[in-house]
C-alpha cells in the first residue's frame, strides 16, 4: 500500500498505459482519478479501480480548469500523471499535415502547461506534491518518420527537468518515465501497420524482446510516486527493454 491515502490524477487513462497506470496506484491504496476525452473509456477504468471518472480534453484550458476546479473541490491532490499522448502516422517530416502536427502539440505538450496551471499553485500551497510525465524512447532516440512525435517528446524530458529544478524549493517532485512502444491502442499508428514482419523488426531494437505493458508502466510510475522515491527528481526513467542503450 505504497500510495495509502493519496488521491491521484491520471490523464489519458481510460486505456493503454493509463489505465495500467491508474489499476497500479488504485492497488496500492491510492484513490484515482481517471481522465479522459472518452467519458465511456474513463467511466469503465473507474469504475474497474473504485475509482472517479473525469471527462476533460486536456488539450483546451477551459476543460482541464473546469476537471480541476472539481477534483480540488473533493479536498487536496498529492499526484498528477501527465500520460495523455497521440502520435501521426509514420511519414516523411514535410509530408505531416499542420492538423495531424498540431494535434501531437496540443495533446503531448500543451496539455502539460495547462494541467501545471491547474495544479501547481494548490501543491505550491500544501509544499507538497508529485508530478509524473509519460514521455517516451522517442525522445531520447528518435525513430525516422515520427518526426514531430519525437520532438514532442524530448520536449516533455525537457519540461520534466525544469520543472523538477524549478518545483524542488516547493517541495514538488518531478519525473518521467520513457517506455518504449507498448500493446496500446498506439501501437499500430507507431509502426504504421501491424503485421508478424513489422512486428519482428520493431521487437528486434529491443533488447529483453517484447513490447513494454501498461503493468510494466505502473509499476515504474508507483515507485517515482511513491515516498520510496523522496529523493528522486528530475529523471526520466527509462522503461524500455534496453531499447536506449
Amino acid at each position: 500500500m505504497r500510495l495509502k491515502d493519496k488521491r491521484a490524477v491520471v490523464t489519458g487513462a481510460g486505456s493503454g498505459f493509463g489505465a495500467g497506470i491508474a489499476r497500479k496506484f488504485a492497488a496500492e491504496g491510492a484513490h484515482v482519478y481517471v481522465v479522459d476525452v472518452n467519458a465511456d473509456a474513463a467511466a469503465e477504468i473507474a469504475q474497474s479501480v473504485g475509482g472517479t471518472a473525469l471527462t476533460c480534453n486536456v488539450a483546451d484550458g477551459a476543460s482541464v480548469a473546469e476537471m480541476a476546479r472539481t477534483i480540488l473541490a473533493d479536498g487536496q491532490l498529492d499526484i498528477l500523471v501527465n500520460n495523455a499522448g497521440v502520435t501521426h502516422l509514420p511519414g516523411p517530416m514535410e509530408e505531416i499535415t499542420e492538423a495531424d502536427f498540431d494535434r501531437v502539440y496540443q495533446v503531448n505538450m500543451k496539455s502539460v502547461f495547462l494541467l501545471a496551471k491547474a495544479f501547481v499553485p494548490h501543491f505550491k500551497s500544501r509544499n507538497s506534491g508529485v508530478i509524473l510525465n509519460v514521455a517516451s524512447t522517442a525522445g531520447v532516440s528518435p525513430r525516422p518518420r515520427l518526426n514531430w512525435y519525437n520532438a514532442s517528446k524530448g520536449w516533455l524530458i525537457t519540461a520534466t527537468k525544469t520543472m523538477a529544478v524549478e518545483l524542488a524549493p516547493d517541495g514538488i517532485r518531478v519525473n518521467a518515465i520513457n517506455p518504449v512502444a507498448g500493446e496500446t491502442p498506439l501501437l499500430k499508428s507507431f509502426m504504421g501497420e501491424d503485421t508478424p514482419e513489422v512486428r519482428a523488426k520493431f521487437l528486434s531494437t529491443i533488447p529483453l524482446g517484447r513490447f513494454s505493458t501498461p503493468e510494466d508502466m505502473g509499476n515504474a510510475a508507483c515507485f517515482l510516486c511513491s515516498d520510496e522515491a523522496s529523493m528522486i527528481t528530475g529523471v526520466a526513467m527509462e522503461v524500455d527493454g534496453g531499447r536506449c542503450i
